[in-house]
């Protein structure tokens, strides 16, 4: 299978990686990605589905890439590239985390919210796949700067975001903390409370205290 860019709806701007300027084709060029549609394409085999609904299925119908300045501690000024991929909103809303690491990419994004469907849908839940997150290396950024990082992120994807649109949700290296100051973020652009545009807030904003322990639940019942 050949790195294309999704055709569908999707958007792509000019992202910048290991310091360098690069084309938005080369966003793709991810492994992640690649297993995942050859994974859906062995699927798709056994299903016997035509070429129409397998492109359909293969490519998100949306990938944004955003480029933001942060102000750090020390005064200076670093450039951040983020993405949020929307694999399908077919079933209802899109939703996935968004998640803050060193090697973060819109492959990356695109693998993990194709998964994102496949899980929504085997559970018959009424979601599309969606995935995103920041380059970033959290472990070397102070908690002033994460929280910047994340108003300013948050505030990069509200044209594409909502509680009916696309729901975000921690993923690695995010956890409370920013789901708090992602949906601050969000209700002060919109001007009025609006705690259900993330999942996994703190209890005290409406989250769930069951969140904490439930994957490790899940891998046990799966086990089980």
């Amino acid at each position: 299978m050949t790195d294309t860019v999704p055709r569908d709806g999707g958007w792509a701007e000019l992202a910048e990686q290991d310091g360098r300027l690069v084309e938005p084709g080369e966003e793709w060029r991810s492994e992640l990605y690649r297993i995942s549609s050859a994974q859906f394409e062995r699927c798709a085999d056994v299903l016997g589905l035509p070429a129409d609904l397998r492109t359909r299925l293969l490519e998100p119908r949306r990938a944004l890439t955003v480029n933001f300045p942060v102000r750090k501690d020390d005064g200076t000024v670093e450039n951040f590239t983020g993405y949020r991929v929307q694999h399908t909103l077919t079933m209802g809303p899109t939703k996935g985390g968004f998640r803050y690491a060193p090697g973060v990419s819109l492959g990356e994004c695109a693998a993990l919210a194709m998964w994102m469907t496949w899980k929504c849908a085997l559970l018959g839940l009424p979601y599309g796949g969606a995935k995103g997150g920041v380059k970033c290396d959290p472990r070397s950024l102070s908690d002033s700067e994460l929280e910047r990082i994340t108003r300013r992120y948050a505030s990069e994807l509200i044209p594409v975001i909502g509680p009916d649109r696309d729901i975000p949700a921690p993923d690695m290296g995010t956890g409370e903390r920013e789901m708090a100051w992602f949906y601050d973020t969000y209700s002060q652009a919109v001007g009025h409370s609006v705690p259900e545009i993330v999942t996994g807030k703190p209890p005290v904003l409406g989250g769930t205290t069951e969140r904490r322990p439930a994957t490790g639940l899940g891998v046990v019942y799966v086990v089980e």
